[in-house]
């Protein structure tokens, strides 16, 4: 476990993007969307005001005022993670928080720093844990694990914060040298395994399901770091994972 004590909130905070940083006033809102303080893309498929920071008694609070897309927002360690769905809004109490979320086929990731968070770690976790306890730690085949890869490989490859356009399934399932059948039948696996779990944002309306999930579960992935940097080399190795459950 991780002890942490409350400290003063102070109005020291800044966002960073793309290489960018952007320091956020405390005596006012601070936008990020397609129009807003911070501008992230010309893309029409991110609301115009998608997420607002404010300073309010004493704390920072990150909030969605848009309609249809959610975020995830993990700390820097991915020890803890929430869904901002539309409408909600949470306290930014940690060093440095993660917000990504996706519009289309494009996923976006910004990250949020304070200088004297309200809540301090104090103690590291053991080097035997992975940080994933909180979370909750998901077993994968090798299979469902390159499924997974095949589709967050342009965010992982990403260096640093900004955006990155998501494979389709066909594209995916074409750098695995599988066949679309296959991909799909382990995108199915994982999903249900996630859903099961309390994962939300894995199940849809029909008519939107098969791009929300994908993106959504590339989301859930990088923030529960079930992929990382250090697995791409799987992606370049003999198919040897078989067509496991």
């Amino acid at each position: 476990m991780c002890a942490v004590t409350v400290t003063e909130a102070s109005p020291a905070l800044a966002v960073e993007f793309a290489g960018e940083t952007f320091t956020v006033d405390p005596d006012q809102v601070f936008t990020v969307g397609r129009d807003g303080d911070l501008a992230i893309d010309d893309n029409l498929f991110l609301h115009r005001h998608f997420l607002t920071i404010e300073h309010v008694g004493g704390l920072w609070l990150l909030s969605n005022v848009g309609s249809r897309l959610s975020a995830t927002v993990t700390d820097s360690a991915s020890r803890v993670q929430a869904w901002l769905a539309p409408g909600a809004r949470l306290p930014l109490v940690f060093a440095s928080t993660s917000v990504i979320f996706s519009a289309g086929p494009t996923t976006y990731e910004l990250t949020i720093h304070s200088t004297a968070p309200a809540f301090r770690e104090m103690s590291q976790l053991d080097a035997a844990e992975d940080g994933m306890s909180t979370i909750g730690e998901v077993p994968l085949t090798l299979s469902q694990r390159l499924m997974i890869l095949a589709l967050a490989e342009p965010v992982l490859k990403r260096e640093g914060t900004g955006m990155s356009d998501l494979p389709t399934s066909a594209q995916a399932a074409e750098r695995l040298g599988w066949t679309l059948t296959r991909f799909n039948r382990k995108l199915d696996n994982v999903c249900d395994k996630l859903d099961r779990i309390g994962v939300p944002g894995l199940r849809g309306g029909v008519g939107s399901y098969a791009t929300n999930r994908r993106v959504r579960l590339v989301e859930h992935a990088i923030a529960a770091r079930l992929v990382t940097r250090e697995h791409l080399p799987l992606l370049d190795a003999p198919d040897e994972a078989g067509d496991d459950a």
